[in-house]
């Protein structure tokens, strides 16, 4: 059915109540429904009995279970739809309502797709690409920042860089065997700054900026070393004239941002102490250097396609 432009959502909007400011912290009554209906319409509304679609929601109860060190989520539910879904309904802690968002949508988007389940059940009544475009939209709507990319949420917080940088980003790396360790890097980084571990989130983004010009110095039979630098690795890149020598700076201060941001020598193995100094990450830090990335790990990687495809 997908999102309907309705004549007080118009009305909204018309009087300047919609907004346009992400909140991150309270997943409204309200949306939590709306992604019920859409879970209920991809996966089909047969329950009980033992049949695929019960099969499927059991699946998705018992990892949840599994993970969180439970038997139920929900006792007394008739059905592993009930246990999931009532839960989720009255859940106070907004990440655990994401956690069941994530997992119904994952599902959605791998095991819906398969032949045997789209011609063991027929009262699907969307497909798995429609889904993911309401939940995003409904997301979108209740001005809830996250969406469902690359199987994961991820957190927005600029639509326009998202749709510009960061989408087009995990479309491309995650198209792209040789990419596969940059994209779980990049997706770690947007998962460590959901849950506010700042710190952790600039170093999977140094990481994932890394993985990128590596997989390019090999898809190009450029020398370097599995331990070289953002900074090594960016002068290889100037050196084989992958990057205009005029940007040369915008990178360096990309490096710069990254790895002051976590003022540590890092080895093959690790990063080191931060000794007695507690170094903080803001959170406006964090945003601007994982949408920087995305912005410039886009660049690189066209580039390459542009010049030595």
């Amino acid at each position: 059915m997908g999102v309907m432009e309705l004549f007080s959502k118009r009305q909204k909007k018309l009087r300047g109540q919609v907004s346009d400011v992400y909140q991150y912290d309270d997943i409204p009554d309200a949306l939590r429904v709306q992604i019920v209906h859409i879970v209920r319409d991809a996966l089909g509304s047969d329950y009980y009995g033992g049949n695929k679609v019960a099969k499927t929601h059991e699946l998705i109860h018992q990892s949840l279970c599994r993970e969180y060190g439970v038997f139920t989520l929900e006792k007394n539910a008739n059905s592993d739809f009930e246990a999931v879904y009532n839960h989720f309904l009255k859940c106070p802690d907004y990440e655990r309502v994401l956690d069941v968002v994530e997992i119904s949508f994952k599902v959605i988007n791998i095991l819906v797709r398969e032949y045997d389940y789209q011609n063991s059940t027929q009262n699907r009544k969307i497909d798995p690409d429609n889904a993911i475009e309401e939940l995003n939209a409904r997301f979108k709507e209740h001005g809830v920042g996250y969406q469902f990319e690359s199987n994961e949420i991820i957190r927005v917080d600029s639509q326009f860089i998202h749709s510009e940088a960061v989408k087009p980003t995990l479309t491309l790396l995650g198209s792209k065997k040789t990419y596969k360790g940059a994209n779980e890097e990049f997706l770690k980084a947007h998962e460590h700054y959901r849950h506010r571990r700042y710190k952790e989130s600039l170093v999977e983004a140094l990481k994932a900026f890394e993985s990128v010009m590596k997989t390019i110095c090999h898809n190009q039979k450029w020398t370097y070393s599995q331990t070289d630098t953002a900074k090594k690795l960016i002068e290889i890149l100037f050196q084989n004239n992958l990057v205009p020598t005029y940007m040369q700076a915008q990178f360096t201060s990309l490096r710069t941002l990254l790895e002051s941001g976590v003022p540590t020598v890092r080895n093959k193995l690790g990063g080191h102490g931060q000794g007695t100094a507690n170094i903080t990450v803001s959170e406006s830090l964090a945003s601007y250097a994982l949408n920087l990335s995305a912005a410039n790990i886009l660049l690189l990687v066209r580039l390459e396609e542009e010049n030595f495809s």
